[in-house]
């Protein structure tokens, strides 16, 4: 076969070189016989370099196999037709084998490179290589949200949370323009076992103080101590216009109520979801529906001059929810498409990788409990979580018990949603403690607070027998229906303990606890769903926050367009960066819930001093004349020394006190205030030379 004289320099690398063939014996010159104008195995290099010699002790190529059999019947090269319906060479037109011939030979040897050799290569049609290029751009243009923003605004916006970050509780955010600001949720937080006598902790307001002219409103997103714990004793010292649905609204009616403030219940806004609120002159928010482990949560979307802000709330993705209200996701994509500037996303399960159950799971495991019970059953859950109670009490129905609700906010927290009918219970199936009692055991079922070990709580009494009117008894069934807050896991092995000694058998199986918190493959869903620019992860410790930055970044968030906030961190937001402006004055402060009052932190920390490291009181008379001791001094320890020791402690000090007395600075006398800061710096080196102890010091001095 022969081939059209063609441009040798035209034609790609390799397809001019001479194949050996493999087909059936057929007759063909020799190399050197090789008519002119033949070159499809010749180069016009090879040509200027003259004839080769020729290989005399070889036959011609051609006669080499003549000896073999056809390796098949196919027919000869030169009589097959083309591998395709392409023209021979000859029939292109000039020019044309640089570019487009060219380019499909290369690109179908590239994809046939893995497959037989010489398999034909896939035409490539030009027009849909062009919509392959526009689609690709569609995908960047939806994925970026970079221009979905005013990038011509100058405005900016300021995040700074006070609570919520490095805790898992005590949530509070506040965000500011230039003229204005809203404070989103203001909740409390429980202590740790070191702040001894202190029931609650609520944020420090002294930020919110600073700024107080410039508040417009509180947002609350949902009903959960952790997010409104703390409204009324931030209203004993402001108050501003409160903005929530009804729910959230009606709890914090009852805890105004606690605290002798009806009055401040004027100061409700309900909203209604889906519908844009303007709050103030620079702020306009849209509460959109959200699931999670208490009804009526919300998350918001804050549209400010610099973009839109979107604020979850705590929440789950639960596609079968107990009242058939999904999360509305239709309301996020559609912020996302119009443009995202920031989302601050709950941290707070960030490590579960696997998608957090449906409330409705819980209702089998119930089911299962309840038909083997032959006792009372005691069910304790949080008292937050009503729909969890409702699937409870309706799994008591289905098996003929009346039911109990003890427990402060367990009873006020049922009450409320029965009043305006977020569930329906019939109210005949609901008896008092006292008739508890005189029922047989299979009638009854309790439901209560004390979930997580609290000792003031209705389970923890019962459990050590000092509630009123239950007594655990060895028939009963306790049914723990909650996951232990991270720190409370001391308390509620405890209350196990004090239970079990009871003879009662406990039940606290995976399956009749779901979290009410978006798992790694929610937060994927929401992070995709609003496409932000910038990603500020709140609501957790700090691993927890971290972890969900990673997740964020395999999302395709820059990892330069995410920070990892901490409390008190102001937080600068505009369209072209996003930067920490500046540090503001965060903390805690002290409840005592017995009366609603606040502790001062001088007394938390000397209980904290006496609890660890003792006290010491000593009481002397002195002569103002020659300094020395009227009589002998009164000397007490507490925590410090044993009793037996007391007299020869007592001793000692009498013995520090002289010393004192005696090389004291002169005219120290005449200050009794100053003479008593002295002693106590000296009693307490003593001490800490002899004990390694700095107990607290109480001195008090007569002179006389």
């Amino acid at each position: 076969m022969t081939d059209e004289k063609t441009e040798p320099q035209a034609q790609p690398q390799g397809e001019n070189r001479p194949r050996r063939s493999r087909r059936p014996f057929r007759n063909r010159p020799p190399r050197t016989e090789r008519p002119e104008g033949e070159n499809s195995a010749q180069t016009e290099g090879e040509k200027n370099q003259g004839e080769r010699p020729a290989r005399d002790n070889r036959p011609p190529r051609d006669n080499r196999r003549d000896n073999r059999p056809p390796r098949d019947n196919r027919p000869p090269r030169d009589n097959r037709p083309p591998r395709d319906n392409r023209p021979p060479r000859s029939d292109r037109p000039e020019g044309e084998e640089g570019a487009n011939e060219t380019e499909t030979n290369r690109s179908g040897r590239d994809r046939g490179r893995g497959g037989r050799r010489g398999a034909p290569s896939a035409p490539i049609d030009g027009n849909l290589r062009d919509f392959v290029a526009k689609n690709q751009d569609a995908h960047r243009s939806r994925l970026n949200p970079h221009f979905k923003l005013d990038l011509n605004s100058n405005d900016k916006v300021r995040i700074t949370p006070l609570g919520g970050l490095g805790e898992i509780g005590g949530n509070i955010t506040v965000i500011e323009t230039e003229n204005e600001a809203i404070v989103i949720d203001i909740g409390m937080s429980f202590p740790d076992e070191e702040m001894h006598g202190v029931d609650i902790l609520v944020p420090d307001f002294t930020y919110l103080r600073e700024i107080r002219k410039k508040i417009v409103a509180v947002i609350i997103t949902h009903a959960h101590e952790d997010h409104i714990g703390g409204v009324p004793y931030f209203f004993k010292e402001m108050q501003f216009p409160i903005y929530g649905t009804p729910l959230p609204l009606a709890m914090i009616g009852n805890k105004f109520d606690e605290h002798h403030m009806r009055d401040f219940r004027r100061y409700f806004n309900p909203i209604v979801k889906r519908v844009p609120y303007k709050i103030g002159n620079d702020f306009e928010i849209e509460w959109m529906h959200m699931t999670h482990s208490i009804i009526d949560s919300s998350s918001l979307a804050i549209t400010t001059r610099a973009g839109t802000i979107i604020h979850t709330g705590d929440f789950k993705i639960d596609h079968t929810p107990v009242d058939g209200y999904t999360a509305d996701l239709h309301r996020l994509a559609h912020y996302g498409e119009k443009g995202v500037l920031c989302l601050l996303s709950d941290s707070t399960n960030s490590y579960n990788k696997d998608w957090t159950p449906s409330e409705l799971t819980v209702a089998p495991g119930f089911d299962r409990i309840f038909a083997k019970a032959e006792g009372r059953i005691i069910m304790s859950t949080f008292s937050s979580n009503i729909h969890r109670v409702y699937q409870a009490i309706l799994a008591g129905i289905k098996y003929g018990r009346k039911v109990c609700v003890i427990g402060r906010s367990m009873e006020r927290n049922l009450e409320v949603c029965m009043q305006y009918d977020y569930i329906k219970l019939p109210k005949n199936i609901f008896i008092d403690a006292e008739e508890a009692n005189r029922m047989s055991d299979k009638d009854v079922l309790i439901v209560t607070t004390g979930s997580q070990g609290e000792p003031s709580s209705a389970l923890f009494r019962m459990a050590i027998g000092e509630h009123r009117h239950i007594k655990i008894k060895p028939t009963d069934l306790i049914v723990l229906s909650a996951r232990a807050i991270p720190g409370n896991e001391g308390s509620i092995s405890g209350m196990l303990n004090y239970l079990q000694r009871s003879g009662a058998r406990v039940a606290n199986d995976r399956d009749i606890h779901v979290s009410g918190h978006a798992s790694m493959e929610e937060q994927k869903l929401m992070l995709r769903l609003t496409n932000p620019k910038f990603f500020l992860p709140v609501h957790g410790e700090y691993n927890h926050i971290m972890k969900h930055r990673d997740t964020a970044v395999s999302c395709g968030i820059p990892e330069r367009n995410i920070l990892l906030m901490s409390d008190g961190d102001c937080i600068e937001v505009s369209t072209k960066m996003m930067r920490k402006a500046k540090t503001v004055k965060t903390g805690k402060t002290y409840i005592d819930n017995q009366n609603n009052h606040q502790i001062e932190d001088d007394i938390v920390i000397d209980r904290q001093k006496m609890a660890s490291e003792g006290m010491v009181v000593l009481v002397a008379q002195v002569s103002s004349a020659d300094s020395h001791l009227l009589s002998k001094p009164l000397v007490t320890s507490f925590g410090l020394v044993a009793d037996r020791h007391d007299k020869a402690f007592a001793q000692e000090m009498e013995d520090v006190l002289e010393h004192f007395l005696l090389n004291m600075k002169p005219g120290l006398i005449e200050n009794p205030k100053a003479l008593e800061n002295d002693l106590r710096q000296i009693v307490r080196k003593h001490i800490y030379r002899k004990m390694k102890k700095y107990p607290l010091i109480v001195p008090h001095v007569f002179v006389m």
